[in-house]
């Protein structure tokens, strides 16, 4: 395949066949291995401290999740069928050089995230030194130490490749979810069983009281996976078959979710019972426990939790768009290496300060980004080219995927629009459903902004310039 050398390097060529060796458990293993943890924990026990009930919280996240599920499928389809990662598929609909716009807006999310976890899992290995050794978790900068010796841990697994990311998943899946399943048993035993954690009643007295919180709650379900919803090519993409990666995300999404969100729930409900106020930080919550045993074997489950999340949903995906930026200078690793260094230049210690910054702020305002992108994406795809891509031509200049200068003006505008529309209401309160719906106005703005945009210029069009 002749190739344009800026558009090309080893970590984004298609894959080959032969080489597309994940089934069914490999995607069911990495669903369960990125939706068992911390932020998925605190996603539900941040619905409960904003004055949810345990069912109301469960039934927002497991619908938030179901809705998500379909954008991803529609992405990863592109992957498996022609073996390419995210940021080369988005060549298709925003041209060569165009891409790199919407690959970089979901870079620097990905960053964000890669920072919230790796502070996480500081905190854990902090919380562990308290227990395991007092005096060394309570000297100056211990926490700090913590902090940047996880950062160390997770550039040392991506150094490895995504060989090691798969085998990471596969065997800590299972575990995962068993210590879980175990946390939810001895804390509950704590609280006086399941009946007083789970019969504390929701705070809001009216429909619409309740329905304030629910849309952008909902919303902020959605965007939690809205980034590998973009990016699923980059894992579709050695995939054994279609099937194999729709069955496994399909089982594994969604039944996860829910049940570690409702041990979330009920964790955080069981804190209320414990302690009289809603702890939604788990790391904090332990330590409060004084059974240093049950403490530190929770703590390092959380820890490899978190591990196994970030390397996967928050590091692959950057490392590949940061290449796309300069394929002849930036390998996977190198991409890798700069995500790791942006997520610690956005603060994560900020964005954790409380549920509503994390759930209102983070995740609702970052989907207003993503849902442009989803949008365009997927009208492009299966509405203007059926599902046909030329792969040669995604690698070179000159070709179908040229436009003007390697950029599709109609997509970049069809996404900025759409995203303005949706971050207009967090400015203007009379327009703040704009802002609560974020990603789905975004989505919906964009698609048929997109599709109007591009119809024309497919009825008939011009023969292009081949190398």
């Amino acid at each position: 395949m002749n190739h344009d050398s800026s558009l090309y390097n080893e970590d984004l060529a298609p894959v080959p066949p032969d080489q597309r060796t994940w089934g069914v458990y490999n995607y069911a293993a990495l669903w369960v291995s990125m939706c068992v943890c911390i932020p998925t924990y605190m996603l539900a026990s941040g619905l409960i401290a904003g004055g949810m009930n345990w069912k109301q919280a469960v039934a927002t996240i497991l619908l938030g999740n179901l809705i998500v599920l379909i954008p991803m499928l529609l992405n990863a389809h592109a992957g498996a069928r022609y073996g390419i990662p995210f940021p080369v598929f988005i060549r298709a609909p925003f041209g060569v050089r165009g891409a790199n716009v919407p690959a970089i807006l979901r870079a620097m999310v990905a960053c964000g995230w890669f920072g919230i976890q790796t502070w996480i899992g500081g905190q854990a290995i902090h919380s562990m030194l308290l227990i395991a050794w007092p005096a060394a978790g309570q000297a100056p900068a211990s926490l700090w130490i913590c902090f940047f010796g996880f950062w160390l841990i997770n550039m040392a697994v991506i150094w490895r490749g995504i060989e090691t990311i798969r085998f990471l998943e596969a065997v800590s899946a299972p575990f995962m979810l068993a210590i879980g399943i175990l946390l939810l048993w001895w804390v509950t035993q704590k609280a006086g069983g399941f009946g007083p954690v789970l019969s504390a009643p929701s705070k809001f007295t009216t429909s619409a009281e309740f329905m304030r919180f629910f849309i952008p709650s909902l919303t902020g379900m959605v965007g939690f996976w809205a980034t590998v919803a973009l990016n699923i090519p980059d894992f579709t993409r050695y995939a054994t078959s279609q099937r194999a990666h729709a069955v496994g995300q399909a089982i594994a999404l969604p039944t996860t979710m829910a049940l570690y969100a409702f041990i979330g729930v009920a964790v955080t409900s069981a804190s209320i019972v414990l302690f009289g106020e809603p702890v939604w930080d788990p790391v904090v919550l332990l330590g409060r426990f004084n059974q240093p045993a049950v403490a530190l074997i929770a703590l390092i489950a959380l820890l490899i939790a978190t591990l196994t999340t970030n390397v996967a949903a928050n590091v692959v995906s950057p490392a590949i768009d940061f290449s796309n930026l300069s394929p002849r200078l930036i390998s996977f690793r190198t991409g890798g290496m700069i995500t790791g260094l942006l997520g610690i230049l956005t603060m994560p210690w900020k964005l954790l300060s409380d549920f509503s910054a994390y759930i209102f702020g983070w995740l609702v305002g970052y989907s207003a980004l993503l849902g442009p992108i989803a949008g365009v994406m997927i009208a492009d795809y299966y509405l203007i080219r059926n599902c046909q891509l030329d792969v040669a031509d995604l690698y070179r200049r000159r070709g179908l995927y040229e436009y003007s200068n390697g950029i599709n003006y109609r997509a970049v505008f069809s996404m900025a629009i759409s995203a303005g529309i949706a971050l207009l209401g967090a400015l203007i309160p009379a327009l703040r459903p704009l802002y609560d719906y974020a990603w789905f106005v975004g989505f919906t703005v964009s698609f048929t902004a997109y599709i109007l945009l591009m119809r024309p210029a497919f009825v008939a069009p011009a023969v292009a310039e081949r190398n």
